[in-house]
């Protein structure tokens, strides 16, 4: 008897840890996340909605070793969106990196170059948030400022004239900024 237990305990659990497993695989950001439930909470994503959300990235330029701190909510975001059946069309959101956030956004060979040799801990994240449907906007006023050529930014940034236009377009097209 405790070996029939024993294995249907086994295969119990290889159903549940496979189910974590494939939950993982379905999130639109891998290896993050999304908002645990909270059964009868108002103000939960609602797939009819079109959510535009423009995080508004600002930070010191003595901050950058460690992975920017903001973008990890943003994947935990766009996985609780999905999670609720908000459909692509309906998730559009956005990053306006300026100051020195827009240093995020530099290839690994010009952050070690800026940096003591120290790599770029953001490349990754900012890859699987641009193939999840993010959008990065740096500001060109703040890139030539430093002394930036467009070839020393990641290729999922767009280089956009100015943060403020940038902020200021998106709001009068409807985001809701954050930060």
């Amino acid at each position: 008897m405790t070996r029939i237990s024993s294995f249907v305990t086994t295969i119990a659990m290889l159903f549940a840890l496979s189910g974590v497993v494939q939950a993982e695989d379905n999130l639109l950001v891998a290896g993050f996340g999304a908002a645990r439930d909270l059964p009868g909470a108002p103000h939960s994503p609602d797939p009819n909605v079109e959510y535009k959300v423009v995080f508004d990235a600002v930070m010191t330029d003595e901050d950058l070793d460690d992975p920017y701190p903001m973008l990890r909510p943003i994947a935990i975001y766009l996985n609780t969106l999905a999670k609720f059946g908000v459909p692509p069309e309906n998730r559009n959101i956005s990053v306006v990196l300026h100051r020195g956030s827009g240093l995020i956004g530099l290839t690994n060979e010009a952050f070690k170059a800026r940096h003591d040799g120290t790599e770029n801990p953001n490349i990754e994240l900012i890859k699987k948030l641009h193939a999840a449907g993010v959008t990065f906007h740096l500001c060109g006023q703040g890139m030539l400022a430093r002394g930036l050529e467009r070839s020393e930014i990641l290729e999922e940034i767009q280089v956009d004239y100015w943060a403020l236009t940038t902020l200021i377009e998106l709001g009068r097209q409807g985001y809701v900024q954050i930060g």
